[in-house]
């Protein structure tokens, strides 16, 4: 690609408009993320002992190993939103900037 077309893709107001929107989607995200880690994260240095309940009567099972599964679940979850949402919205976008530019 060579440089004029590069400059038309950046000054293109769809182009500018979705890198806002992915730049703010990628915050929502990481936000999203970072209360739940740290919030796990402070359970386990303030209130451990409410992680230590168990869950099954003589059982090794306690609320703190379902609720890590269940951050690692998020991470995945808000990957797959990110991955759904660029597939779906960010690359039509992609194409109609590309075609508005003749490529």
């Amino acid at each position: 690609m060579d440089s004029a077309t590069a400059h038309k893709i950046r000054n293109n107001p769809k182009f500018k408009a979705m890198v806002t929107r992915k730049e703010h989607m990628g915050r929502v995200l990481t936000c999203f993320m970072l209360v739940i880690y740290f919030g796990f994260i402070l359970t386990i240095a303030f209130a451990p002992h409410w992680l230590a309940i168990p869950l099954q009567y003589g059982g090794v099972l306690t609320l703190g190993i379902p609720i890590g599964i269940a951050i690692i679940l998020a991470a995945f979850a808000a990957t797959g939103i990110y991955v759904y949402w660029a597939n779906t919205h960010f690359d039509e976008i992609t194409r109609e900037i590309l075609k508005e530019t003749g490529h």
